[in-house]
């Protein structure tokens, strides 16, 4: 269902998944860049099928992005004849969130969607978070800036290497990555040691023959079911593990 929450006077738009059964906690979902599209609430409704309270929100309301980022577009990118092309056009379009206060707006945002969940009763203060490319970047922000998060899920986001900034991270990460996307693969190690340097419970996950936005089943050219399937097994006994 649709949710809407106060952000600075203005309302922040999200989708809310509620579980039938027992609550067992809940779970931030961060989507992609191409803004809440279908897919994400698709994600957000099978946490709420495990018993997860799954809220969704829409972190590019305020930009066009998500009037211009087609399905076409979206599978343009990530067509090898194709994707050359499509990559000049999404540079454009990416232009609003390279502005200098939109990380901060972001943060506040999710801040915003943390507390509400740790809020409500139900949930016991049992909050994680989810994202995917965009948004497994700001999980990973998310997790430095929310000391209150229990666990901390990203696939395919980028992290500062700032040991000072890491080391207030106070969740488990457990991230996922495919081995040919190959601007995270190569700065890997480097987040693997700076979050070994800075205390953090941090885990990656590798899968072979899949690259960037391998679990996302709505882009035929990025999905790879092998990969996705066992990172929702795995995703599943975190949260079990740790909410």
């Amino acid at each position: 269902m649709r949710q809407d929450l106060e952000y600075g006077g203005q309302k922040l738009k999200a989708y809310v998944a509620t579980p039938k059964t027992e609550v067992k906690g809940g779970i931030i979902v961060i989507h992609e860049v191409w803004g809440l599209v279908d897919h994400i609430k698709s994600v957000a409704d099978r946490y709420a099928s495990q018993g997860y309270i799954a809220l969704a929100p829409n972190l590019l309301s305020e930009t066009d992005i998500a009037a211009h980022a087609t399905p076409e577009l979206q599978e343009d990118l990530f067509n090898p004849q194709k994707r050359n092309a499509t990559q000049t056009k999404m540079r454009a379009l990416m232009a609003p969130i390279q502005e200098p206060d939109f990380a901060s707006k972001t943060i506040s945002k999710l801040k915003v969607c943390f507390d509400y969940l740790y809020n409500l009763p139900e949930i016991k203060q049992r909050v994680a978070v989810n994202g995917f490319c965009f948004g497994g970047s700001y999980s990973y922000s998310l997790a430095i800036e929310e000391p209150r998060l229990k666990l901390t899920l990203p696939f395919y986001g980028h992290v500062t290497t700032e040991v000072s900034e890491l080391a207030k991270i106070k969740s488990p990460i457990r991230a996922f990555y495919g081995q040919n996307d190959e601007g995270l693969i190569s700065t890997l190690p480097a987040v693997s040691l700076a979050m070994k340097q800075a205390g953090v419970d941090f885990e990656s996950r590798v899968y072979p023959d899949c690259a960037h936005a391998f679990f996302n089943d709505s882009n035929k050219f990025a999905y790879y079911e092998p990969a996705a399937k066992d990172a929702w097994e795995r995703v599943l006994s975190y949260l079990s593990k740790y909410l």
